[in-house]
Formats: structure tokens, C-alpha cells, sequence
């Protein structure tokens, strides 16, 4: 039954504008309708507010009732243990920069532990406690580098969650076609249904769903529409065939280079110089092949196990002999013909053509070496730190370890890397080829030979937890840097690193750096309270993380 009820007065246009006028100015600058200067005014004034405000609430007619939210979906995974559950939410609760800066003293800081709580949880398979989702997605709104594990964790009912409450929107740009239900991938007209009248975000997700499992089908289902798709499309779609890439691929990656997309032609000339065996490597090869060659001749001084005799000692020598232009045939192959600001253009045409070359080429050519020997050869012309960089960029593309390991060179090397290796960041990118045990080692043979002043960027790329000889030689060099009263804030970025990496079974082993240590007269002032604390922090850290493992695992 409808409900008449009896009009409303309209209001004075602009009635409650003016109230609100009259607040911020004052009733001693500007009194309420009908009423003069005086003590009356404040009153007068909250009671023609309070006149307005039952007066604008009458006003308003009840809207249609909306739809009721269908409910949220079932989570099939088991619940967190009771003792995680309640971890969750003292970590959620941390927020940054609650202690207020300064010095963190000896407590953890949770919100670096909420990362690595959050992959345990994953892969053990938990679901979340519903109650505390809310927080879950506050937290992933706030930090990016936490969305991909705090969706994951979240499961289907953060994507109902996404659709109700307009902060959390990201959650659906995050998830492969918008948190869409794809199709079965056995059921081919559903997926050529969705492939064609899809958006954009299903037809990525739907592409990458199908790459993982066929990878040949996925492939031809692109080629049904590739000459239709825009050029951001196409680029996007065919990053997607990096899963899987082989062989197969080539003559559909052969197609792209001729892609009116410049950006298209560069990522299909990429992948294909990924695949050593296909035709645009092997074209690469026999350019780059055509600019370095060895030359016997290049004389050396002599050396006490070689004394003059009245005669030079030849050793080979590599020459370069760089490209003079960029043809028609190179662009097509993915050579940027216009070098960067800085950089001449013939050095520039040599770095791509040896970068893109199969790195198995250069045993043949230089008279069957391991990538040890031609890295040990001399250059010529100033060209090896170009050639160096070229094969740094090659093994990394190739991940050819056993390129990465002659260009590392050993750790204890005096000029602290390998002859390749001409930047820390180049030094990190080589390391990620090899295995997560022999990385910690390098990096462990590093530290211990060059301190941890160079060592930041090289401790990202290993494995967590640290490996026991990795973590020793932290510890160790920290030990060092404290007896020698260094700067302690200096190494504050690596502490907090131990603290999320360090096996916290070393715990223990840190016992005997609790304490105060004496100061050297040089020493930095307050540095051995700050070198105390420190490692307290980490020792509570390890011990804390040691629980979290242990609450995960508990049925």
C-alpha cells in the first residue's frame, strides 16, 4: 500500500547555503534571517538550522529498494589454524610509520612480515578468515608489491568484495579478465565465442589461460584475428607467447617482424633471438660473426716465464670490426637503427647484433674456446667493455649459465666482478641464470671478499631464506663493520634485509652480538647502543618468523 503523505513547504532557495555562510563568517559579521546583532544570534542560528535540516530530510521521497548483492562465493579451502588467523590480524593492524619515526628500537616491523606470511599461507593452501578481509584489501590497496599474494590469499570472495565497495576496484584490474569466470578451455566454442566478443582484459586472460595448457592452440587462435587487432593488442598478445615459446612459434613470430607496429616487430625480433635455433638467430649470428673475428699477431711484452729473446710473444687478440650502416635487412630483424643520445651509432648497431646472436656461435668462431677462455682474450680498440655488456645482455637473454658464471668471474676478483660484469645491476641480472644454491654462494664468496657496501642489490636476487653460507657471511660482515665502529645507519637497508631473509634458525648464533660492544675511539658516536639494538630487532625478527611458520603448520 502506498503511503500519501502531506506536502512539504519548499524551502527558500539557497536557505541552507546561507546558514552555512553564516557559520563560517560569524554572527557577529553576519546575523540569521530575522534576527539581529546581539547574544541571541548563535542560538537563532542553530535553530533555524535545525528548522532546515528536519525541513531537508521531509523533503526527500523514498527511492525504489535496490537489489539485493547475490551472495559471496564459497572458498573450498581449508580455514586458517586459529593461532595464524589471530597472526593475520595483528600484522593487518600494523600500519607504516605507526611508531612515529625515528628509531625502530628492538621491535619487528610487521608490515615487512605481512609479504612473507602471505606466501607461507598460499603454499599451504589456507583460505582467509572471512572478518578479515576488509582489512586484507585495505592493506593490498595501500602497497601494489603486496596485490598479486594478498588476491591470491583472498580468493574468490575479494573480487565480490571489489564489486560492492569502490576502493577496492583494483582487485578486478589486478585479476585476469577483470575476475571474469573463463570458459572450459575444452570447450571450443565457448572460447572462440569469448575470444571474439570478449573485452580486452577476458581475451588476455583467456590467451594466457590456453598458452599455459596448449600451447599451439592458443597460438592459432590468435592468427584467426591478428590482422584485425590493434597495435596495443597485438604487442600485448604476443608478450602473452613468451609461455611456452618454441620452435612451433617461429613462423608465426616471423610474420610479426614485418608488423606495421614498431614496438610489435621489436618484441617478435626478441623472442625469436630467444630461440638459438631459429632463422633470425641464425641471421644474427652470421652479422655478428662478420665483426669480431681473432687475431694471432697482436704482439705482448715479455714476462719472466717468456724472457726476450730478441723477439715478441703473439697472443690471440679479439678484433671488432663494427657495422659501417643499418640495413634494410637488420630493421627488419629488430635493429633500432637510431642510436641513444650519447652513444655512436656504429657501437650501438654492434651491441644488438652480438646481444641477439646465439651465444654457442662464439666457440665456433674463436677457435672452439669455452666462454671462459674468450672472455679471459684481450680486445682490441677499447671495444671490450661493448662486446662484455653484449654478452652480458645475451646470457640473460639465452639464461646460458655457464656464460653467466665466465662472465661473473670469481667473486674474490680484485676489481669485485667478473670482465663482463660492468655494473652491479648487470652482476644481479647474471646471477638470476644460475641456481638458487650456487647464486648464494657467489654472493656469499662476494661479501666475504668486498664487504657489504656493493652487496645490496646482489642479496635481492637470492633465494629466501638465505642459504646457510649466504646468511654466515652477512652476519659476519655486520660483525665486522660493528667491532670496526662504522657508520651503523650505513648498513640499515642490509639489516633490514637479514631480518626478512636470514634462516631463522640463526637465531640462536646471534646471541653473543646482543650486547653493547666498546666503542673505538673513531667509531661513529652512539654507534655500538644502535649496533645492540640492531641486532636485537633481528634476533626478535627471526624468533617471530619462526612462529609464524610454526602456527601455519599447526592443524
Amino acid at each position: 500500500m502506498t503511503r500519501t503523505s502531506a506536502p512539504v513547504d519548499a524551502p527558500a532557495t539557497g536557505a541552507w547555503e546561507g546558514l552555512v555562510t553564516t557559520a563560517l563568517l560569524g554572527t557577529d559579521r553576519r546575523t540569521p534571517p530575522g534576527t539581529g546583532p546581539g547574544p541571541e544570534a548563535p542560538v537563532a542560528l542553530l535553530d533555524a538550522a535545525a528548522v532546515e535540516t528536519v525541513r531537508r530530510r521531509a523533503g526527500l521521497r523514498p527511492a525504489r529498494a535496490s537489489q539485493r548483492p547475490q551472495p559471496a562465493p564459497e572458498d573450498p579451502r581449508p580455514p586458517l589454524p586459529q593461532a595464524a588467523a589471530h597472526r593475520l590480524a595483528v600484522l593487518l593492524a600494523d600500519r607504516p610509520g605507526a611508531s612515529g619515526g625515528g628509531r625502530r628500537g628492538t621491535t619487528p616491523d610487521l608490515t615487512e612480515l605481512l609479504p612473507q606470511w602471505l606466501a607461507a599461507a598460499n603454499a599451504r593452501g589456507f583460505a582467509p578468515p572471512p572478518q578479515l578481509l576488509p582489512a586484507l584489501l585495505d592493506a593490498a590497496r595501500g602497497r601494489t608489491d603486496l596485490r598479486p599474494a594478498a588476491l591470491e590469499f583472498a580468493g574468490p570472495r575479494a573480487l565480490w568484495l571489489a564489486r560492492l565497495n569502490p576502493d577496492w576496484r583494483f582487485a578486478l584490474r589486478s585479476t585476469p579478465g577483470g575476475g571474469a569466470a573463463l570458459p572450459h578451455l575444452d570447450d571450443a566454442d565457448s572460447i572462440r565465442q569469448l575470444w571474439q566478443e570478449g573485452l580486452f582484459a577476458e581475451r588476455v586472460a583467456l590467451l594466457s589461460a590456453l598458452r599455459s595448457r596448449d600451447p599451439a592452440a592458443a597460438r592459432e587462435l590468435l592468427e584467426t584475428t591478428w590482422a584485425t587487432e590493434r597495435a596495443e593488442d597485438r604487442l600485448m598478445f604476443l608478450d602473452s607467447l613468451r609461455t611456452g615459446l618454441g620452435p612451433d612459434d617461429e613462423p608465426f613470430m616471423e610474420q610479426a617482424l614485418a608488423d606495421r607496429s614498431r614496438n610489435v616487430r621489436a618484441t617478435a625480433a626478441e623472442l625469436l633471438s630467444a630461440l638459438p635455433g631459429s632463422a633470425l638467430a641464425a641471421r644474427m649470428a652470421v652479422r655478428a660473426e662478420a665483426c669480431v673475428a681473432i687475431d694471432h699477431m697482436q704482439p705482448t711484452q715479455p714476462t719472466q716465464d717468456s724472457p726476450a729473446t730478441g723477439s715478441t710473444v703473439a697472443t690471440p687478440t679479439i678484433t671488432v670490426e663494427a657495422p659501417h650502416e643499418c640495413d634494410p635487412g637488420m630493421e627488419r630483424d629488430g635493429v633500432v637503427a637510431k642510436a641513444p643520445a650519447g652513444r655512436g651509432q656504429r657501437s650501438w648497431w654492434f651491441g644488438q647484433l652480438v646481444e641477439a646472436a646465439p651465444l654457442g656461435t662464439w666457440s665456433r668462431r674463436l677457435g672452439g674456446r669455452t666462454p671462459r677462455e674468450i672472455v679471459a682474450l684481450p680486445v682490441t680498440d677499447d671495444w671490450q667493455g661493448e662486446l662484455h655488456a653484449a654478452w652480458c645482455r645475451a646470457a640473460v637473454r639465452q639464461r646460458d649459465a655457464e656464460w653467466s658464471r665466465a662472465l661473473l668471474g670469481e667473486p674474490s676478483a680484485p676489481e669485485a666482478g667478473g670482465p663482463g660484469a660492468v655494473s652491479l645491476a648487470e652482476r644481479a641480472k647474471l646471477l638470476g641464470t644460475l641456481d638458487a644454491a650456487e647464486r648464494a654462494e657467489w654472493v656469499a664468496g662476494f661479501i666475504s671478499t668486498h664487504g657489504l657496501s656493493e652487496a645490496f642489490q646482489l642479496l635481492g636476487v637470492c633465494a629466501v631464506p638465505w642459504a646457510p653460507p649466504l646468511g654466515r657471511a652477512v652476519v659476519d660482515a655486520l660483525n665486522i663493520a660493528r667491532d670496526a665502529g662504522s657508520y651503523p645507519w650505513s648498513f640499515s637497508g642490509v639489516m633490514g634485509l637479514a631480518e626478512r631473509c636470514l634462516d631463522p634458525s640463526e637465531a640462536g648464533r646471534l646471541d653473543g652480538l646482543l650486547a653493547v660492544p666498546d666503542e673505538p675511539e673513531n667509531a661513529s658516536p652512539g654507534a655500538g647502543g644502535y649496533w645492540a639494538e640492531a641486532f636485537q630487532r633481528l634476533v626478535t625478527t627471526l624468533r617471530l618468523r619462526a612462529a609464524m611458520t610454526e602456527e601455519l603448520n599447526t592443524s
